[in-house]
């Protein structure tokens, strides 16, 4: 099995290392040219997964034409608002017989495209039934270390999904099939967007219990934007949904969460992201959602507020003024 991945952040290393260490043959397209040699000389990635030892297995390239060429898996980890230039550029490298896996979670800015929109604008319609989405509750970091951890791959094909599953399952990395495409996109997505809700909450030095309602109401409404969208509600109790919602909003090595947590202390957008290597997917995923909440009519005051904070200057404390003063509604609306 010869495998293709492209992109080489956090994710994109993790789960070529996890394919190579079972004895596939992997090639890691590097966007960086420094980072692609040290990567090569070193066996480790120092930017985006500093302190793990990659795979023998692992080859890099800055060249997408030898990343893809003769692969039977494609595997984009690529920033989702990057999607569309990089996987335009690839497509033609990609073969008619390869299965395709993305790893991004988000939304397109502008086209308001869910990835699997998204790629099937870009793909040609042959590679549509090769097309699988990886999701779930995945810090990177965790799985290099081998720590146990139950991800989802949602396919409209059974057979790639399967196949899939079959490549990447290991003794610590389990991984489910799906089929509700939109529900498992969603609940990857709009998540980010939530985490930063609590990380903000946090950051203005709130409890648990104020975390509590936020993820609790947070996934009443990626369901409620799920279901206007055709995805099964049932999608969002699962791995997919709530234990990706849970993990992103509470755990320490949350980008988005740590986004929040600096703007609730204080910090302007631009001042909590100087410096950051990796994307905090949530702040670009921000305005796709609360601008496809609009064009849906679905209502998402979290969302929302966590728009107008980023992109309009509301000021945090005035945020969950205004949400704890809304009109209240039926809990399970």
């Amino acid at each position: 099995m010869k495998i293709g991945v492209i992109g080489a952040g956090s994710w994109g290393t993790t789960i070529a290392n996890l394919l190579a260490m079972k004895g596939y043959s992997v090639i890691l397209w590097v966007y960086e040219e420094n980072l692609c040699r040290r990567i090569r000389e070193n066996r480790v990635n120092d930017v985006y997964l500093p302190e793990i030892t990659l795979s023998e297995n692992i080859k890099t390239t800055n060249s997408l034409e030898e990343a893809l060429s003769g692969m039977e898996m494609v595997v984009s980890a690529v920033p989702s608002q990057l999607v569309r230039k990089v996987i335009s550029k690839a497509v033609s490298f990609i073969s008619e017989k390869a299965v395709i896996v993305s790893l991004s979670k988000g939304i397109e800015d502008g086209t308001l495209m869910l990835m699997s929109d998204l790629l099937k604008d870009v793909l040609p319609p042959k590679l549509h039934k090769n097309l699988c989405y990886l999701s779930g509750p995945s810090f990177a970091k965790e799985v290099a270390q081998k720590m146990p951890t139950a991800v989802v791959i949602a396919s409209e094909n059974r057979e790639a999904a399967q196949k899939a599953q079959e490549l990447f399952t290991t003794s610590y990395f389990r991984v489910y099939t799906h089929d509700d495409i939109e529900g498992v996109e969603l609940g990857g997505a709009v998540k980010n967007v939530i985490a930063i809700a609590t990380g903000i909450s946090d950051g203005l030095g709130f409890g648990y219990n104020t975390r509590a309602a936020l993820i609790t109401r947070g996934l009443a409404e990626i369901a409620r934007l799920g279901v206007k969208l055709g995805a099964n509600p049932l999608t969002f109790s699962g791995l997919a949904g709530m234990g990706d919602l849970v993990l992103t909003c509470t755990g320490e090595l949350s980008r988005n969460r740590t986004i929040g947590l600096k703007i609730g202390k204080g910090m302007t957008l631009n001042e909590a992201t100087e410096g950051m290597k990796m994307v905090a997917e949530g702040i670009a995923t921000a305005k796709a959602v609360y601008e496809l909440s609009r064009k849906v009519a679905v209502d998402m005051p979290i969302a929302e507020h966590v728009y107008k904070i980023l992109y309009e200057g509301l000021p945090a404390k005035e945020a969950v003024i205004s949400l704890m003063s809304r009109e209240s509604k039926k809990e399970l609306e």
